[in-house]
């Protein structure tokens, strides 16, 4: 039998331990989000209305099918900088007329919807899911174009927002763009280099240059509507393709403008699967609150996969590294798993085999990470650990199936990059709020930078300042624990989005439906030379 068999004591200490540090940090998140939806607060929430106005998330809701989820994507972007958390855009993938779209949404209560560096950070990852997943565009267009006081971060990079829908649309893959209001300058090209563009009455205002810049540049007087109202754009100019009464009639016509992409996914949904034969409420105390506790993966798996179902791939070859296969609802998914947190040579050479077999087999790879990294030392230098660990990072480069990968506990050193992380192009990636990540954990960083410290001043023949030593050690520390969290890594966009672990099936099976619009297909060959 390949079910897997759970040895979690849901009654024990340990496990009530885990779980009420898991809540405890799955509240901080729910906070953070909290002010994500918020937008740009009360005031600006009240006067947004008071204009007759839905909220962005209103207008996603209305967009969206009936009672189908919306996977919202990096919502905590910006967070720890000086713009609001969330970018003051929302983007996700969610269903209209039945078909998965990425869609993007202005957020016009802050700063009007103006566009800062993590705007456009946020923006350019959506189209980025876009492209790899084919999935259409749709932009709910409300935005008064860049901050202007943060314009050298943005100019230059932004441009590649225009080049993106236009790719977009040269691969086939459809963009629409809904513009509920101010859409101007630079912006003014979104819905002009869009497949579809709807426009709303009276609302929008699409234009290079306002009635002032005009008047400054040409000495022509004019007014908004005549120079880039919606009525204007659909009677004269020809930019608009629909002009729409109001916010709803613009939503509806939108869902009408998807109803007739003919738009078919490259694979066909799976039929329904059987769930978990266990209780995803216990993914709650899995992890541990001390990442140093290794805990096994397998009860992971376990309550993910369909049926708990895994045929484990070399179980007794490189025991710290559990790699199987397993469908998630539906979807054939291999999965590596990080067991006991190292990586050896052993471990790095069986994710090599075991992802070119996913390779050969047009199957994509769940990572599931909780790794310190490869191990150090002499004998496992003289063992070869750097080949090894090359090889395994030169499998996950240059394979060509679909990766998701899924921050459970630490993730540090060259591991995370051997386990798919954020610069190995991951389709997706997630991380639990139990998760780490940065280059070694802080006591360890931290020890280094003092022995480093302490060989230096031996060298010199200086005495060695202890008291500074102890207190720079500290500094580091708790330097490195701030940086190596969720949500500030969250916040750089380094992920997807903080979720739940109790989520973890549904955001994993999302993804994997949104990923089957496009081809699944392995690489054959081209892996480059494995060291041996």
């Amino acid at each position: 039998m390949t079910v897997l068999a759970s040895a979690l004591d849901v009654m024990s200490a340990e496990y009530a331990a885990n779980k009420e540090a898991m809540l405890g940090k799955l509240a901080d998140v729910e906070t953070e989000h909290a002010k994500a939806i918020a937008g740009g607060g009360e005031k600006y929430i009240a006067r947004h209305r008071g204009r007759g106005k839905l909220l962005a998330r209103e207008r996603i809701e209305l967009l969206t099918d009936p009672d189908t989820p919306f996977l919202e994507l990096s919502p905590l972007a910006a967070w720890g900088s000086d713009y609001a958390i969330g970018a003051a855009l929302v983007t996700g993938i969610g269903v209209i007329e039945g078909v998965e779209c990425l869609i993007t949404a202005n957020d016009a209560t802050v700063r009007g919807g103006a566009s800062n560096p993590w705007t456009l950070k946020k923006a350019l990852r959506a189209n980025e899911i876009a492209r790899a997943n084919r999935l259409p565009c749709v932009a709910l267009v409300e935005s008064g174009g860049a901050d202007l006081p943060s314009q050298k971060e943005i100019f230059i990079p932004g441009g590649a927002l225009f080049r993106d829908i236009t790719q977009l649309s040269a691969a086939g893959i459809p963009t629409l763009a809904v513009v509920f209001g101010n859409s101007t300058a630079g912006g003014a090209y979104v819905p002009g280099m869009s497949d579809h563009t709807i426009m709303v009455k009276e609302r929008a205002k699409v234009f290079l240059g306002g009635p002032p810049l005009v008047k400054m540049a040409t000495g022509e007087e004019s007014d908004d509507e005549s120079l880039g109202g919606a009525e204007m754009h659909a009677r004269t100019s020809g930019l608009a393709d629909y002009f729409a009464l109001d916010e709803l009639d613009a939503l509806r016509q939108a869902r009408r403008v998807v109803a007739r992409l003919n738009w078919s996914k490259a694979h066909a949904d799976p039929p329904p699967a059987a769930p978990p034969k266990y209780d995803e409420n216990e993914l709650l105390g899995i992890v541990p609150g001390d990442l140093k506790v290794p805990f096994d993966p397998r009860e992971v798996i376990a309550r993910v996969v369909d049926g708990s179902d895994f045929d484990e791939f070399k179980p007794l070859y490189g025991p710290s590294l559990a790699t199987g296969w397993a469908t998630l609802h539906g979807y054939p998914i291999g999965i590596l798993a990080n067991a006991q947190g190292v990586l050896f040579s052993a471990e790095s050479q069986k994710a090599a085999q075991f992802i070119q077999l996913a390779n050969q087999r047009d199957i994509p790879l769940v990572f599931l990470h909780n790794t310190t990294g490869y191990m150090v030392g002499k004998e496992y230098e003289q063992g070869g650990i750097i080949k090894h660990g090359a090889m395994m990072i030169n499998a996950v480069s240059n394979s060509t199936v679909p990766h998701l990968s899924v921050l459970m506990g630490a993730s540090y050193g060259a591991g995370h990059y051997g386990m798919c992380g954020r610069a190995y192009d991951p389709r997706f990636l997630f991380a639990w709020p139990s998760a780490k990540s940065a280059v070694m954990g802080p006591q360890q960083l931290a020890g280094v930078l003092s022995i480093v410290a302490r060989a230096s001043a031996a060298a010199k023949g200086q005495p060695y300042d202890d008291e500074g030593d102890a207190a720079l050690r500290t500094m580091v520390e708790q330097q490195i624990e701030s940086e190596s969290l969720p949500m500030f890594l969250s916040g750089r966009l380094y992920d997807d989005g903080v979720i739940d672990p109790r989520d973890t099936r549904t955001v994993l099976g999302m993804c994997l439906s949104a990923i089957h619009n496009a081809p699944v297909e392995g690489a054959r060959g081209g892996f480059g030379v494995f060291r041996m």
